[in-house]
């Protein structure tokens, strides 16, 4: 049988969690992005900041702090890793009705922080939808995608 493009797995098609340890320790760095789309009236509540659970996105940008950081636990092959820094920042369109939402995370170490920073993305929005889903249940995530991503062997990465 042959090598496996996909390095989680072995040559025989079994799951594995591939073996970093020869790998240098480098500066990594990604950015991910996607966004929740909603009716005007739920955004109009996000941004008043009355919301009957709270602060939204004070309170997404906690959650999608938590979720970077546990990633590891959350996705089966995914080495634990000790990031450096984590952003989460929101942007409101008002005219589409959308919070987009940009993360970034970075580590020195030896695997990058790409599943993180998506990791992150993902559970800042869901935690919109969560905190807001008792007044809009049509809430729909979209475009969650990796932006750009730097270090490592294959090094710096940039959507198209």
């Amino acid at each position: 049988m042959t090598t496996s493009p996909l390095s989680h797995f072995t040559s025989q098609g079994q799951a594995q969690m591939v073996d970093v340890g020869a790998k240098a320790e480098t500066q990594r760095q990604a950015r991910a992005t996607g966004h929740i789309l909603m009716r005007p009236e739920t955004l109009d509540l996000i941004v008043a900041g009355s919301a009957s659970k709270g602060d939204v996105l004070g309170i997404a940008r906690i959650a999608a702090i938590q979720g970077a950081k546990r990633t590891s636990e959350l996705i089966p092959l995914c080495h634990p890793i000790a990031l450096t820094r984590i952003s989460v920042d929101f942007e409101i369109d008002v005219a589409a009705s959308v919070v987009h939402c940009t993360t970034c995370c970075e580590c020195f170490g030896r695997t990058g922080v790409e599943m993180e920073a998506l990791c992150a993305a993902s559970v800042g929005l869901l935690t919109i939808y969560d905190m807001c889903k008792g007044v809009d249940r049509g809430m729909h995530i979209e475009g969650v995608r990796l932006l750009e991503k730097a270090g490592g062997k294959t090094g710096h990465w940039i959507a198209p």
